[in-house]
């Protein structure tokens, strides 16, 4: 038998006019830094497949934008819809780091077949673009910059960024997973939500309860002080 003292009710949000809502708090998905990282992905792919790769002919094109726009696209349709579903929320962020790792996948691959290294560790090179990534997340902060790189210098740049959204998301993942966990979805917290309003309710009916009966002894009081003074009342 589960104790219910245990059990962690949500957090309820409330109208101005005092009744409870279901809906969570609403994130503004545009101030998620990975997802920034992630509009800054969608732009740099599209210069970068205009710029190195076949217009026609190719499919790594459309796989490669069509990537890029997913990881995008699902971060907001995700954390939009977590307003009233967690479960939503939780899958649509799950197909945004999977579209993030298969474009992740295609500079590597790019990489490999032009005969250029991905930078990593101790390397000079390495350290200044990632620097500059976890320092930038607006596209204007990369746009002229991209113009004047070459094809090793963008993917490496766009590997990097995908490594950044990756683990930002894998956290923030981990996080909502927990409130759930704790919080439950949507149908808790529609009960939640039902059972504190009632409670309201219930304080509202005392506390205007005791309210009418401080009235009547006030009422009764003035009326004895009223006849002791001889006025009939």
């Amino acid at each position: 038998m589960t104790d219910s003292s245990t059990i962690k009710h949500p957090h309820i949000q409330h109208y101005t006019d005092g009744t409870a809502s279901v809906m969570r708090k609403a994130v503004v998905y545009t101030e998620l830094r990975f997802y920034q990282r992630s509009d800054v992905l969608y732009q740099l792919t599209q210069v970068f497949c205009r710029r190195y790769l076949p217009q026609y002919g190719d499919r790594t094109v459309d796989q490669m934008v069509q990537a890029a726009r997913s990881t995008k696209q699902n971060i907001a349709e995700g954390s939009t819809d977590g307003q009233t579903s967690t479960e939503t929320e939780l899958k649509l962020l799950g197909i945004a780091r999977g579209s993030n790792k298969e474009l992740q996948e295609d500079y590597l691959d790019y990489l490999k077949r032009k005969g250029m290294k991905e930078w990593f560790g101790q390397n000079k090179r390495f350290d200044d673009l990632h620097r500059f990534c976890k320092e930038h997340t607006a596209w204007e902060d990369y746009r002229l910059l991209t113009e004047r790189m070459n094809d090793e210098e963008l993917a490496n740049m766009a590997i990097c960024l995908c490594h950044q959204v990756d683990k930002a998301m894998t956290k923030y993942i981990e996080r909502k997973d927990r409130e759930f966990t704790m919080e439950g979805g949507i149908r808790e917290r529609m009960t939640a939500a039902r059972l504190g309003q009632r409670e309201t309710q219930r304080q509202t009916i005392e506390q205007q309860a005791a309210e009418i009966d401080a009235l009547r002894k006030e009422n009764a009081h003035l009326k004895e002080m009223l006849k002791g003074l001889g006025v009939t009342v």
